[in-house]
């Protein structure tokens, strides 16, 4: 896992599904601590997947010395952004482990 000591931020894996995710305190006065995953998701996936309960978030890339940084997706947000943008993660269904 590595870690920014000025954004909190983390990239590493779920501890329930293994999936790599982006893990940061987003905001300054009202702070949301943001789990999110790192595949990058086309417009299309984007409007499939938005929900009240589930965000769209700007993955802005860090430099040499800046780690990625998690923005938040308004009506502000370009429409040409270069940025990969991703969702708040979700674990998928668990398999069934027992048979009967």
């Amino acid at each position: 896992m590595t870690r920014s000591r000025t954004t909190g931020a983390a990239d590493s894996r779920c501890p329930s599904c293994g999936a790599a995710v982006h893990r940061q305190w987003v905001g300054r006065v009202a702070a949301l601590r943001v789990t999110a995953d790192l595949t990058p998701l086309t417009p299309e996936q984007q409007q499939a997947v938005r929900t009240p309960n589930r965000l769209i978030w700007c993955l802005r890339q860090g430099g040499p010395h800046v780690p990625p940084q998690l923005r938040s997706i308004s009506h502000f947000h370009p429409a040409d952004c270069p940025h990969p943008h991703v969702t708040d993660h979700q674990c998928p269904p668990a398999e069934p482990t027992t048979l009967f």
